[in-house]
């Protein structure tokens, strides 16, 4: 899915071209690569036991910056697995995640019904986003920059993770104690956590009784972490007014999904923080040529943190 399949391997090997040229670049499933020639593996959902054939392995490059959907192979080689996350990453999450506060602040999926019947809906804006304080849920690097890049905008800004962290003009919160605290604060709650045993189901009716009522939710995060049910109850009863959803336990999302057709859902492809090709090319690269050079790899996943 992360790939763009066969018909982007040009792009793909041209990418890589600017970079490495002395790298080969070959399809997953081209039939001429023997899979003792592969040194290297970019991949997002691969078919469990096809990494385990390739004995010369060094590394695993995740596509994106989770890795979940790689972990779910029982025969995953134990060799280096790297998140994709170029420095692109945190600003492209940044962008997305304004755009998404301000799509829920100024009732954009209500103006994309009205279009599609080509009624003309008049608005009286309640509030302005400034008026709104927004709840950042994972504070990693994709975090701290939506931070920054919400208060530029003048928005409020709290965040929570389960170690202290610190951001100029955001006051933080950290661990399971002060979790209602910040839920509390936050009119507006973006999802950025890690796929965890702990963060699984989180986004459930529990966690949405402790927002204030007709807070909106943005969730970046992972799919295994919204139970679709509760996140549709809360919205029909108001205690959520509306939702962006970039990710899903299946996807594509199947076509028989509520939150297609949801008037307070804002569907979008996974695509929160996608980096271009070119630039995971040029991240994927610089790590080879790192490890190569003997030194420690970036965004190594870690077990224990479970991300």
């Amino acid at each position: 899915m992360k790939s763009g399949g066969p018909s982007a391997v040009p792009e793909w090997a041209d990418a890589f071209a600017e970079f490495a040229p002395q790298m080969a670049v070959r399809w997953w499933d081209d039939p001429t690569v023997a899979p003792e020639q592969v040194d290297y593996a970019l991949v997002w959902d691969p078919e469990p036991g096809r990494l385990a054939a390739m004995p010369r392995l060094k590394a695993i490059f995740g596509s994106g910056a989770g890795v979940d959907k790689i972990l779910l192979d029982p025969h995953l080689p134990k060799v280096p697995l790297v998140r994709c996350v170029p420095p692109e990453g945190p600003q492209r999450m940044g962008e997305f995640a304004c755009w998404a506060v301000l799509s829920l602040c100024k009732d954009t999926r209500g103006f994309a019904l009205a279009q599609a019947e080509r009624r003309w809906k008049s608005y009286d804006p309640p509030f302005a986003a400034t008026d709104r304080t927004v709840g950042v849920m994972g504070i990693g690097a994709m975090g701290i920059r939506v931070a920054e890049m919400l208060r530029a905008l003048g928005i409020p800004v709290v965040g929570w993770s389960r170690t202290r962290k610190t951001i100029p003009g955001v006051e933080t919160f950290a661990g399971d104690a002060e979790r209602d605290a910040f839920l509390a604060r936050s009119d507006i709650l973006i999802c950025l956590l890690p796929a965890t045993p702990e963060t699984d189901g989180i986004l459930a009716a529990p966690l949405f009784a402790k927002l204030p009522r007709g807070a909106g939710l943005v969730q970046l995060g992972r799919g295994s972490q919204q139970v679709m049910a509760d996140i549709i109850a809360a919205l029909d009863n108001g205690q959520l007014s509306g939702a962006v959803l970039d990710v899903f336990e299946k996807e594509p999302l199947p076509a028989e999904s509520p939150a297609w057709l949801h008037p307070k859902i804002i569907v979008t492809p996974h695509a929160a923080s996608s980096p271009s090709r070119r630039d995971r090319a040029r991240y994927i690269t610089a790590c080879i040529a790192a490890q190569q050079r003997g030194e420690p790899l970036p965004n190594l996943y870690d077990p224990a943190r479970g991300y």
